[in-house]
């Protein structure tokens, strides 16, 4: 089991490392998010790099998404499953661009959540408008 936050964290390393490659402004989002939400309040910001190369470490194993996704389940409660959610279309969306594995995963983390669809229709156009550019 993880800390829920850890759990959130574990999300959006995941979400960023689908395809291979963790850009510089995932990362950036990543760390902000960390820096700035209420939810992360009294995590310790020294911890993220241990925390997301756990993440990253599980994720070098065959089945390593799959575990951290029942990992990420089974370590948050409730009302934080849309938190987990939101937080990965975040960082999804942080490069400008969603990629197919990216899409896949997170229609992966919608279903292991149980977060139905129109909960995640909500939190994805609140991130479709957060990142829109002129």
């Amino acid at each position: 089991m993880l800390n829920p936050q850890a759990a959130l964290i574990y999300g959006m390393v995941l979400v960023s490392a689908v395809d291979t490659e963790m850009s510089d402004s995932e990362l950036r989002m990543i760390g902000d998010l960390v820096r700035t939400l209420p939810v992360f309040r009294d995590f310790d910001l020294d911890d993220l790099p241990a925390v997301a190369s756990a993440c990253a470490g599980l994720l070098e194993k065959d089945d390593g998404a799959e575990e951290a996704m029942a990992l990420i389940d089974a370590s948050l409660p409730p009302r934080l499953k849309a938190t987990a959610y939101a937080l990965a279309c975040d960082v999804a969306a942080a490069d400008g661009e969603l990629k197919q594995e990216e899409l896949r995963l997170l229609e992966i983390m919608r279903h292991s959540l149980k977060i139905d669809r129109l909960t995640a229709a909500a939190l994805e156009r609140g991130t479709s408008a957060r990142f829109a550019t002129v």
